[in-house]
């Protein structure tokens, strides 16, 4: 029996603000459980639903010192079983009392640290002895070091491996060495440039790519993308050094969670036998329930995304003028930075019967928006993955995005020559390209409507639920286990 563990800072169902949460949420039930005993550990937050906290189970508790600044601190072990996984929460009501998991960055810092030192430290105590742990984003970043350095003289640890997979590039973990010396009690000589030092501070994420074992991140395209200047935050020399050791694996989603066969909070089920006949029923019902016009014939782009720099909405707000003509419709779904937020606020104002701003998140309202919309609209400037344009495939949606990361990967563009490819796709960063695409779009849904709907059959056809990419992570565990 192979023992993995996972350790993360959110997971579904317990606590997600992002893509992270999906993958951890999701990955670990695939593996065969005769052969794999896949655990998952995260920090106990108060903000995780109450309906869960009441089931958690007391295994032990410790007290542990980390750095001179944190000294002598109760570490509470609790677990709880799902779906045939079983997951452990690190307790500590001093960090881990919060209404959202992440707030200023020195204090997540601090105790990202705590929670790091604490997985490692709880692992003799019950009983659970993984050959590997998977380490995600920069919040477990100090794992893979503490295992190399102070855990080396434990034998329970000895040839105990580490993966870090990178979900985010951006962020890093980073604040002044002194601190993170005096928080993590690890030797001086740790913090030099070849190891956790970064232009002159400490970096979590660095430390844990310089120690693991081998480094995923989450499509192949982003794998060879975070190895340039242009999208490697400052670590792609280490990473181009690294390559070796490095691989993307395109995340899947959960094929239960999204099939609009069986999905109830669609207003009408269908699948790709019928969807010529009944997807466009959940748009005119969107288009009711959100004060749109109303009209089959319109075509409507879903946007759902955190409101960010990142996810290339600047490139909409140059074009929107000329993007929700009489024939189009856009509707948003997200929070995020103000300057984005208010964009699209002011823009439902100003064109009330073409666009909806549902500035907020909403898993029901995004269920039916991925059933209603016609297309879905990803202009990111940087994208590891994304999981939007898999969901958007799943449901008979059509993804337009630009050509970057995990995108690239998994959007075939459409060729009307010889009739293939299953969405649309632009390359450079950059308004008026991305608008040529979307209009390129609109030309094929209302003069090709027999071609638009043969693109639906094939991005439907595919298969990115997490069995695709399970075989490549136990083809890893493997060559990494031995």
């Amino acid at each position: 029996m192979k023992k993995i563990l996972f350790a993360a800072s959110e997971c579904v169902p317990f606590i997600k603000t992002g893509g992270l949460a999906d993958v951890c949420g999701a990955l670990p039930k695939e593996f065969d459980k005769k052969d794999w005993d896949v655990r998952v550990v995260l920090p106990n937050y108060t903000c995780i639903p109450e309906h869960f906290r009441n089931q958690f189970e007391y295994v032990t508790h410790f007290y542990m010192n980390v750095g001179p600044y944190i000294q002598n601190k109760y570490v509470g072990v609790l677990k709880f079983e799902l779906d045939g996984v079983t997951y452990y929460f690190i307790d500590n009501r001093e960090y881990f009392e919060c209404f959202l998991p992440y707030g200023d960055i020195r204090y997540d810092v601090e105790k990202f640290i705590f929670f790091d030192k604490a997985v490692l430290s709880m692992l003799p105590l019950i009983g659970f002895q993984p050959q590997l742990i998977h380490c995600h984003d920069w919040q477990t970043g100090f794992i893979p070091v503490y295992l190399r350095n102070e855990f080396q003289g434990d034998p329970f640890f000895w040839g105990m491996k580490s993966i870090m997979t990178i979900h985010n590039l951006k962020f890093q973990g980073v604040w002044d060495v002194k601190t993170v010396k005096g928080l993590s009690g690890l030797p001086a000589e740790l913090f030099t440039p070849d190891k956790l030092e970064f232009k002159k501070d400490a970096n979590m994420l660095k430390g844990g790519l310089v120690y693991a074992d081998y480094i995923t991140t989450v499509s192949d395209t982003y794998a060879n993308e975070i190895q340039t200047d242009f999208y490697g935050e400052g670590l792609n020399g280490l990473l181009a050094a690294r390559h070796y050791d490095m691989q993307g694996i395109v995340n899947g989603i959960d094929y239960n969670v999204y099939n609009p066969q069986t999905d109830n909070k669609l207003y009408v089920n269908y699948g790709p036998e019928d969807f010529r006949k009944k997807k466009y029923q959940n748009k005119t019902r969107l288009q009711e329930e959100l004060g749109l016009a109303v009209d089959k014939k319109k075509y409507m782009i879903g946007l759902i995304s955190r409101l960010t720099d990142q996810k290339g909405l600047d490139l909409i707000n140059y074009v929107i003028d000329r993007l929700v003509d009489d024939y189009t419709q856009l509707v948003v779904i997200g929070t995020g930075e103000p300057q984005y937020e208010n964009m699209f606020r002011h823009y439902a104002w100003k064109y009330g019967d073409r666009i909806s701003a549902n500035i907020c998140y909403s898993d029901d309202l995004a269920h039916k928006l991925y059933a209603a919309a016609d297309a879905f609209l990803m202009p990111s400037r940087f994208e590891p993955c994304g999981l939007t344009q898999l969901i958007s495939f799943r449901y008979g949606t059509v993804p337009i995005v630009r050509e970057t990361g995990g995108l690239k990967d998994t959007v075939v563009p459409y060729n009307e020559y010889d009739n293939t490819g299953d969405g649309f796709s632009f390359c450079n960063y950059n308004g008026e390209e991305m608008l040529n695409t979307i209009n390129y779009s609109k030309q094929i849904f209302f003069d090709k409507k027999k071609q638009w709907n043969q693109m639906i059959d094939r991005g439907m056809a595919k298969d990115f639920s997490w069995n695709a990419s399970k075989f490549r992570y136990e083809g890893l565990y493997n060559y990494l286990i031995g």
